[in-house]
């Protein structure tokens, strides 16, 4: 049995054991707290040796090329809007509303303090490394890993050791993170079992709600790489949309970039009329770093749990979500189950408990399919646009 059918048969058991034993679920909750408890045990390690590794694995950074930079700040840019836009259809929908669950936090947190730009700013440079850590500020990790990856550069050759262990470790992290997955669905049935006992089976219908914001946001994002080819390309996306199906239903089928990733190559080569250079080039980094369906999913959602709990977010709360996710969606790329690794991240950032996380497991293969279906059209896109603007794009092929 796969993975994902665990989850959804502990979520499902956990449904009825909190309907038909609501007395019993705070015996199963410790399953639920442990498992939360390892996930939080490897998200700072996670950031910090996935980062420095990522960095001194890039030791030249002038070998991306003209092309290279072009796909990244392309990559990184449209993932930013992405997170925007899940918080804009988040904001306008509000799948939260109407459900409140008390996880141990005040319902509605209003914190008295002004965004203070200066002073965000400052903070992000941490006053002690370890610190950092400890207190789980994700932002100053990330800085000090990135400080941390540029000064092993800056060192040369001799460094190499270095690069070596940072690349080891990153690796006995990850596969940390996989044996914890492995327990994603017990996770799933005690939390669930517990959220369902405690606060009713009427939680269950806001997940459904969630899983519409997810598709309307995805669905007007699928519309938008359209919009990018009219605008930067000057030429009608239907070709694009009609020529892209075959690596679409891979890639809803699969749930996994990585392994759509030969057959968008060959289609953005064979059909749409990109590159071979480009292809092989542009596409790969694009699986590696561009997440647009995660960033949607993780600032959504988000904003569902905080409309859920009650939770008032302040500008800097916004703005710490829109950061937390970019960085979220670019780190998770390639992670098995990185959405329950990585929603925590963010909503810790703001504050908000993540002991909801898991009841997301059982809809998660939905959400999963949906992101990675964007997130890999997202990348033939990028491939394409760019591709174009540097002159090597057959629009006669494109349109055939």
């Amino acid at each position: 049995m796969k993975l994902w059918h665990k989850v959804t048969l502990g979520l499902l058991l956990g449904i009825a054991f909190g309907v038909y034993l609501p007395s019993r679920v705070e015996t199963v909750k410790p399953i639920g707290e442990i498992f939360l408890r390892l996930i939080k045990m490897l998200i700072e390690p996670m950031i910090f040796f996935s980062l420095v590794s990522g960095i001194t694995s890039m030791s030249d950074p002038s070998s991306l090329g003209r092309v290279g930079l072009k796909a990244t700040v392309a990559f990184f840019t449209t993932t930013f809007f992405a997170v925007l836009f899940g918080l804009g259809v988040a904001l306008v929908l509000r799948p939260g509303d109407g459900v409140i669950i008390d996880f141990g936090q005040a319902n509605h947190v209003v914190s008295s303090n002004k965004f203070n730009v200066s002073q965000f700013l400052i903070n992000i440079v941490p006053e002690n490394a370890l610190a950092s850590f400890m207190g789980g500020n994700i932002l100053q990790v990330v800085f000090f890993s990135i400080f941390t990856g540029v000064t092993i550069n800056k060192i040369g050759s001799s460094a190499a050791p270095i690069k070596i262990l940072f690349y080891q470790i990153s690796k006995l992290i990850l596969k940390m993170i996989n044996i914890v997955i492995q327990f994603s669905p017990y996770g799933a049935f005690a939390l669930t079992a517990w959220v369902v006992g405690t606060q009713g089976i009427g939680i269950m219908y806001s997940l459904s709600k969630l899983v519409f914001a997810v598709v309307i946001a995805m669905a007007m994002q699928y519309l938008i790489f359209g919009l990018l080819i009219m605008v930067f390309c000057r030429m009608s996306p239907m070709p694009f949309y009609r020529k892209s199906f075959q690596y679409q239903v891979l890639a809803f089928s699969t749930s996994s970039s990585k392994a759509t990733l030969p057959t968008t190559m060959e289609v953005c080569r064979a059909e749409l009329g990109v590159s071979d250079s480009s292809a092989s080039f542009i596409l790969p980094l694009g699986a590696s770093i561009n997440m647009d369906g995660f960033a949607i999913n993780l600032g959504l959602t988000t904003i569902f749990f905080a409309q859920m709990l009650g939770h008032v977010l302040l500008p800097s709360d916004y703005l710490m979500i829109v950061l937390t996710a970019t960085l979220g969606s670019i780190g998770g790329a390639g992670i098995p189950g990185a959405s329950l690794i990585m929603l925590p991240m963010v909503l810790s950032s703001v504050n908000l408990p993540i002991e909801g996380v898991a009841i997301l497991a059982g809809i998660d293969r939905i959400l999963d399919m949906l992101r990675t279906t964007i997130n890999i059209t997202g990348d033939a896109t990028i491939t394409l646009i760019v591709d174009h603007s540097e002159g090597s794009f057959d629009k006669d092929k494109y349109y055939s």
